[in-house]
């Protein structure tokens, strides 16, 4: 059996339960323990009862010392907050052996479990955002990313996980300060601080925007495979991770926004297939009565203007992000940019 824990509020139930349809078709023997965020997600999915599924409220998960803090962060810097506070909620209060983090918004193409069984002695395994050289942030915003996150159950893991919920509590912003960056950059040296920590190795787990560009993929016999670029070794694809997907008020959707390119052959392998299951997750959602729309979809999709400001932000926040080797700002054009923008012919 293998435990995963997730949070989510209702703008992300749709990609939350697509993650978890994921995990029923390649996982196979798994546990889901859902931190509902708000009441409209938890009401939802104590209705809808999902096999595999434990729904946690925050009422009964939530600390003084979560408490304390919430009201001095925004949702986002809150979710990120409790991430390590979720992951010790669940081993402590349902004596699990192991549990392993996961994002809402991944979808899984293999079974997870070869990356839990990468490294059998390990206690904890995080995973590398690997960037692109013209992405690369790391020296800012973190080495590793929060995203596939195992922890065992032992003193070791126990070590790790309980350092890193006090550092969250201590400190958890959206904004850079002594070298801190949200929940991911305390990361950056636990395989010289503690103890039995395994980065992952395997190329198909921890793949995602920032690092796609250096892969080359194929289909065969429904399963993806991968490699980098020059590379004759192909891997499974185990899990991607779509950050930054947004859907606007006015049918369109943002596949990553404007910092990270997509080429053709991808949006049309992973992005296109997930957003229409998306689609489809969302109209099922409301079709079971919910008064929200599961996707999140608040504000109309901004106009051109807008669109260049952020990518000018954006390509800035890489030139003076710190020890980036390499700026790669690329052309600007509204056709290409805009494009993540528009209607997609699904």
């Amino acid at each position: 059996m293998v435990n995963f824990c997730t949070l989510f509020d209702s703008n992300y139930l749709s990609r939350g339960l697509v993650m978890y349809e994921s995990l029923i078709q390649n996982s196979s023997e798994f546990h889901l323990y859902i931190l509902a965020f708000d009441n409209q997600c938890l009401q939802f999915l104590r209705q809808a009862n999902y096999e595999h599924v434990t729904v946690i409220s925050l009422e009964e998960f939530e600390d003084e010392e979560l408490l304390r803090v919430k009201t001095k962060r925004s949702i986002a810097e809150y979710c990120w907050t409790c991430t390590p506070s979720l992951i010790l909620h669940c081993l402590d209060k349902y004596q699990l052996p192991s549990c392993t983090y996961i994002d809402a918004d991944l979808v899984f193409y293999d079974d997870p479990k070869i990356l839990i069984e990468e490294d059998p002695g390990c206690s904890v395994i995080i995973t590398e955002h690997r960037y692109t050289r013209e992405y690369d942030v790391s020296a800012t915003h973190g080495i590793y990313c929060v995203q596939f996150m195992y922890f065992r159950n032992n003193l070791q893991g126990m070590e790790v996980l309980t350092w890193w919920r006090a550092r969250c509590l201590e400190w958890c912003y959206a904004y850079l300060e002594n070298g801190k960056f949200g929940d991911q950059k305390y990361l950056d040296d636990w395989t010289s601080r503690f103890r039995g920590v395994h980065v992952m190795r395997h190329e198909g787990g921890g793949v995602a925007p920032w690092n796609v560009q250096q892969y080359e993929f194929r289909k065969e016999n429904q399963k993806i495979y991968l490699h980098l670029a020059g590379a004759r070794t192909w891997h499974p694809l185990i899990f991607f991770h779509y950050h930054g997907l947004k859907f606007y008020s006015n049918k369109k959707i943002s596949l990553t926004g404007t910092m990270y390119e997509i080429e053709t052959g991808v949006k049309e392998l992973l992005f296109i297939p997930y957003v229409k299951s998306l689609i489809k997750m969302g109209q099922e959602v409301k079709q079971r009565g919910a008064a929200f729309d599961p996707n999140g979809a608040r504000r109309p999709a901004p106009g051109n203007l807008n669109i260049f400001v952020q990518f000018l932000k954006e390509r800035l926040l890489l030139l003076f992000s710190g020890k980036v080797s390499v700026f790669q700002p690329g052309k600007f054009s509204f056709k290409k940019h805009y494009h993540y923008y528009s209607n997609h012919r699904l």
